[in-house]
């Protein structure tokens, strides 16, 4: 890896990509920018599966733990701050290694970010209106589906807040977003972009585990203390999958096993579209989590 080029490690959730991707890091001398977009607050480390100090391994991250849990963030945010730390990393004469599964955060590195108009104020707010109810929800992300479904497929039909975005975008141009991404601007530096899959049981498998671990590994009293230190954090938990299904829990609403059902499910869901994103890049290199080597990913000039 050269100073000048960026490794992007994308892959679905609980594929293994941050384990990966700091053995590369370790050899190469590589600062790593995470490109998702729940690792970017403070205190959802468990849910976010954040690697920790220590597994950190010396390493230097980028874009953890940034944000209170009641700031908005976007992908043009994203887009801002990752430029900012590969331009310092590569100041530095370190190579970079971006880290993540949020589809649109890999795609502002890999093909830039569409320059999209506001959504009339109106409009966003009649939409908003719909999608406070579970059934106004599902029916903008029916509507967008039909309208646009390469966008519907990258997103989870619960965060309301890009759903009324995209829909509205829709409405609001005659035309699918899709099709304004494919004309994005370029991205802020020459990438390769590598995709870490797993056979699907095997990875349906590691992200069951994956969730029974972070439940034994107090998730739960995460999401409590959380919501202690930021009361207003309701509306981030609720669009993050592994949070939203223990809110009931805390309420006396659902059964803890029921919870752990649901977060295993919708992040099995969840890691299916993020492989039907990554799909649509011609140039990505696709590897087995279970083959690759951390060396097989260093051009042998380093």
């Amino acid at each position: 890896m050269s100073a000048g080029s960026v490794l992007v490690l994308a892959g679905p959730t609980g594929v293994g990509k941050s384990a990966l991707a700091i053995q590369v890091a370790q050899q190469v001398g590589a600062e790593i920018v995470s490109a998702d977009s729940r690792q970017v607050y403070r205190g959802l480390d468990i849910g976010t599966a954040t690697p920790t100090p220590e597994a950190q391994q010396g390493v230097p991250h980028h874009l953890l733990d940034e944000l209170d849990p009641t700031q908005p963030v976007t992908a043009g945010w994203f887009a801002r701050r990752a430029a900012e730390a590969i331009a310092e990393i590569q100041g530095r004469g370190h190579p970079v290694l971006v880290v993540g599964g949020s589809t649109l955060y890999v795609h502002a590195l890999v093909a830039g970010l569409a320059d999209l108009p506001s959504l009339d104020s109106a409009l966003a707010a009649e939409l908003s209106q719909i999608a406070e109810h579970p059934e106004g929800r599902q029916a903008l992300y029916d509507e967008l589906r039909r309208a646009d479904p390469e966008a519907a497929a990258t997103l989870d039909p619960s965060k309301s807040q890009r759903l009324v975005r995209l829909v509205g975008l829709v409405r609001q141009t005659g035309a699918p977003v899709s099709t304004r991404w494919r004309e994005a601007a370029s991205a802020p530096a020459p990438t390769r972009l590598v995709v870490l899959d797993r056979p699907r049981p095997a990875l349906y498998q590691a992200i069951d585990a994956r969730v029974d671990d972070m439940l034994e590994g107090g998730l739960l009293e995460e999401a409590r203390a959380v919501l202690r230190r930021w009361p207003d954090a309701q509306g981030v938990l609720e669009a993050t999958i592994g949070y939203r299904e223990l809110l009931p829990v805390l309420r006396g609403e659902r059964d803890l096993d029921d919870a752990r059902r649901l977060i295993q499910r919708n992040s099995r869901r969840y890691a299916k579209r993020q492989l039907t994103w990554y799909r649509r890049y011609p140039q990505a290199e696709w590897v087995q989590a279970d083959a690759v080597r951390a060396e097989d990913l260093i051009p042998a000039d380093g």
